[in-house]
């Protein structure tokens, strides 16, 4: 699987959909986002996260989660709730977070063979 893809189980497990646009000032965003994916990846539960920006500053990142207790347990993680203080305060223009449990997946171009 390329590099940029996230490597998931067989479903069923959950994805947090974080749809996002920077503001144009938004300094210390990419060293904050760089190590919450870190930290993410360390955490019980976290099957990965695939995420990506275009040059009009939207962006959207999917972390996938075994459960739901665990990505409730990143939701409350302490750095974690600073990173989401300082993007409210400082770095979004605006968000949408959605959390979704996932049912199927495919890989492709093999597709659904």
């Amino acid at each position: 699987m390329p590099d940029r893809f996230a490597n998931t189980p067989e479903p069923p497990y959950y994805a947090v959909i974080f749809a996002n646009r920077l503001k144009q000032a938004h300094e210390g965003y990419e060293a904050m986002g760089e190590a919450m994916a870190e930290l993410a990846l360390k955490q019980p539960g976290c099957l990965g996260a695939e995420s990506c920006r275009d040059a009009s500053l939207f962006g959207i990142t999917v972390s996938y989660w075994a459960d739901e207790k665990s990505l409730l347990a990143w939701k409350a993680n302490a750095e974690h709730l600073v990173a989401q203080r300082l993007g409210i305060e400082k770095w979004y223009e605006h968000y949408e977070l959605r959390v979704a449990r996932i049912e199927r997946a495919y890989s492709g171009p093999e597709g659904r063979g």
